[in-house]
């Protein structure tokens, strides 16, 4: 049995009822199919997609995000492929739709991942829990308490050079429900700006990813003697990136760093 549904780019696809080998070509809806209950159904993961740790140690891995072995896939006969618009490359897409069809994500805002958790549940026999896990990641943003006067923030995620989220990223969204003013809003993508540019924008707070770069505690004293004027922090990046199931567990982070930030600036 097949039926025909529709990805979050509008295309049209023919799926099975119930799919039965599944590919995640994305690691935060990886993670998403585990918490789903799809122990068995995923056949193929990428080498990013690290939760799990069990599906990372035990799952066939099809290569990277950017960088997919279609022969792999292939090898594993999927009857479904999940993918992103951005996390993937379009003609890798268009190549694995060939063995499988691929459907694809589409995310910029918290309503997005809320859909996309729902559909995803419904695409894979499981719209009950998937129903449940976005509304309990609904029910935790709802509940954040934000400081009074919005904090500007300065959010890395790569040095040499230096790289930051811009205004039309999930990490910006993130931001906004957290309560954060983001300094680089009206700069689009990931822009290359150096530190002491950053301080001209005199952020209050400076957010150090732990991923893509893994900034440590080494980077610390250089961005504060970078950006005297901020408190500069290391910070969680899948809970500020990954838009699958790992949401569950941001308010808390968020409120956490809301509360130290207060503390920090007691004014």
């Amino acid at each position: 049995m097949t039926r025909l549904i529709t990805d979050m780019l509008g295309r049209a696809l023919t799926v099975p009822e119930t799919p039965q080998r599944i590919v995640s070509l994305v690691p935060s809806q990886t993670e998403l199919l585990c918490d789903l209950g799809l122990e068995t159904e995923v056949v193929g993961i990428t080498k990013f997609c690290i939760h799990p740790e069990r599906w990372f140690r035990e799952k066939a891995r099809i290569g990277g995000t950017k960088d997919v072995k279609p022969e792999r896939v292939a090898a594993l006969q999927p009857d479904l492929i999940l993918a992103n618009k951005e996390e993937n490359v379009r003609e890798q897409i268009e190549t694995l739709s060939g063995i499988a069809p691929v459907w694809v994500s589409d995310i910029q805002t918290l309503e997005d991942a809320l859909e996309m958790i729902r559909q995803v549940g419904a695409l894979t026999g499981k719209p009950a829990k998937g129903a449940e896990i976005s509304g309990n990641i609904a029910a935790g943003f709802a509940s954040l308490r934000k400081a009074q006067k919005p904090q500007r923030v300065a959010y890395a995620i790569w040095r040499n050079p230096w790289m930051w989220a811009g205004g039309d990223t999930f990490i910006d969204e993130m931001l906004r429900c957290g309560g954060w003013e983001n300094v680089l809003a009206e700069k689009a993508r990931y822009p290359e700006i150096s530190p002491e540019e950053i301080a001209a924008l005199k952020p209050d707070h400076i957010l150090l990813s732990s991923e893509p770069y893994p900034f440590g505690e080494k980077h610390l004293s250089e961005v504060q003697a970078a950006v005297p004027g901020a408190n500069v922090v290391l910070v969680d990046g899948e809970l500020f990136s990954w838009y699958g199931s790992r949401l569950l567990q941001s308010p808390a982070y968020f409120q956490e760093l809301i509360a130290g930030f207060i503390r920090e600036n007691p004014s």
